[in-house]
């Protein structure tokens, strides 16, 4: 049986950024931002995306990750009848939802924590996060210590060993699935959490919605450690991320395929069978255009982005080119407000969007782009070609490095009674088994290979 996050392409949006919600929640009013985030709707659809990542959204105090109540869709966005029609319009445009589930830590002014300022020993909550310590303080003064994640004191960690903890959450995650009919969680900080707390959270979520998708963000590490079939179904492959857009400035195509290659080779690749996260940028790393030295490299950087293995994520914006670094204003800098009928009109970089698109409709035409095994079928510095393989057919992709056009000579995986570029629609010939093709400086080439 086949599920649908076994082969999307997901679209992320940071609401509270993209909407122009101001930093600090302070004001007692709800505003009603999600008006503005559903006019995203049709453009999310129009670039063939069949999943949303939307987070954070639980009420917090600041960025999002503070957070206040579990329960309650963040007021700087809007209510929960909000959301719960974004659920409805992205549903009926046959786009999943996924949310971000923060449960590593809770904000200072969560009703537990708060709790434990008021009452001190007393407090029935003191359980419920590490360190709790009378006998020291903490940078706000509040007369005891606690765990911080990163040492970031706005952010106090739970127990996920406490029962009480556990089952608070799985409480959360039933009324978040059965009010909204939320199709996943992307688990913040995954790589902090409790592994029996993961492990009772599939079960569980299995059970309730069969489809149901968890996702979660890890940075280093065996990806397989969480991304397993007791856990999770996925993790953020950092590694590729790192490999896409440091292969490109260095002229280094050997970078990314090793790391292909020992994650997914169909001979011997450590996390065949599992399918990971590919983003090329988010909400906590500076936008592709801003790290790539070459412009020219963004057609091959997003061309592997959606052939490789993996579930590919578009960071809202970078479709149409956007900088941003952290250097310039940290988060807030990567995480900016938009208008997409302005971008449309106005895109930082021209055509980006409209090659997005292509990928997305090779992914949704040829399924094998997403779900074929991998094949390596031709590397240098500066030229990379593969194929995804599956039967009777399979899709090869040639990218190009160089500053200048490549001829590039490969054999084909299998025989072939037509090969067509699915971007010109042109008929390839063949001869002996091999194709050969001309990509121009920052080119890519996708041939459809029918047996």
């Amino acid at each position: 049986m086949s599920y649908w996050y076994e082969n999307a392409v997901f679209y992320h949006m940071y609401p509270l950024g993209m909407s122009g919600a101001p930093f600090e929640n302070r004001e007692a009013e709800v505003v009603h931002r999600f008006d503005e985030l559903k006019r995203w709707i049709p453009h999310i659809q129009q670039l063939g995306c069949g999943a949303i990542y939307i987070g954070p959204l639980f009420e917090s105090t600041t960025h999002g990750y503070d957070t206040r109540d579990c329960r309650m869709v963040d007021r700087r966005l809007g209510n929960n009848n909000d959301f719960r029609e974004f659920v409805r319009l992205a549903h009926e445009a046959g786009i999943r939802i996924v949310v971000d589930g923060v449960f590593n830590h809770t904000g200072r002014e969560f009703f537990a924590f708060r709790d434990i300022q008021q009452n001190r020993e007393g407090s029935r909550y003191c359980g419920w996060y590490k360190g709790i310590n009378f006998g020291w303080n903490n940078p706000y003064n509040d007369g005891f210590g606690y765990e911080a994640w990163r040492n970031c004191f706005e952010l106090v960690n739970l127990n996920l060993q406490n029962r009480e903890v556990k089952d608070y959450l799985f409480d959360v995650i039933r009324f978040w699935i059965q009010e909204f009919d939320i199709d996943g969680i992307r688990l913040d900080c995954a790589d902090c959490l409790d592994f029996d707390f993961m492990k009772e959270m599939r079960w569980m979520t299995t059970n309730l919605k069969p489809d149901f998708w968890l996702m979660g963000e890890v940075i280093h590490g065996d990806y397989a450690r969480w991304a397993n079939q007791d856990m999770l179904h996925s993790v953020t492959n950092y590694e590729l991320h790192k490999g896409l857009y440091s292969g490109h400035n260095d002229h280094n195509y050997f970078e990314i395929a090793h790391t292909i290659r020992r994650q997914f080779d169909e001979n011997g690749g450590i996390y065949r069978g599992r399918t990971l996260y590919s983003f090329v940028d988010n909400h906590d790393v500076d936008r592709i255009v801003s790290k790539l030295n070459d412009p020219r490299h963004l057609k091959p950087v997003y061309t592997l982005l959606y052939t490789l293995p993996g579930l590919p994520s578009i960071y809202y914006g970078s479709e149409w080119g956007i900088p941003g670094r952290k250097a310039n204003g940290g988060d807030p800098a990567l995480r900016p407000a938009l208008d997409p009928d302005e971008m449309e009109q106005k895109p930082s970089v021209e055509g980006l969007e409209e090659f997005l698109i292509f990928l997305g409709k090779c992914r949704s035409e040829h399924p094998v782009i997403g779900s074929g095994r991998y094949r390596e079928l031709l590397l240098t510095n500066r030229q990379y070609a593969f194929a995804r393989i599956g039967d009777g057919e399979c899709v090869v992709v040639m990218v190009n490095n160089d500053d200048k056009e490549a001829q590039m000579n490969v054999q084909l995986p299998m025989a072939a009674s037509g090969i067509t570029d699915l971007m010109t629609g042109e008929m390839i010939q063949e001869q002996s088994g091999r194709v050969a093709m001309t990509l121009p400086a920052g080119g890519s080439v996708l041939l459809y290979v029918k047996q």
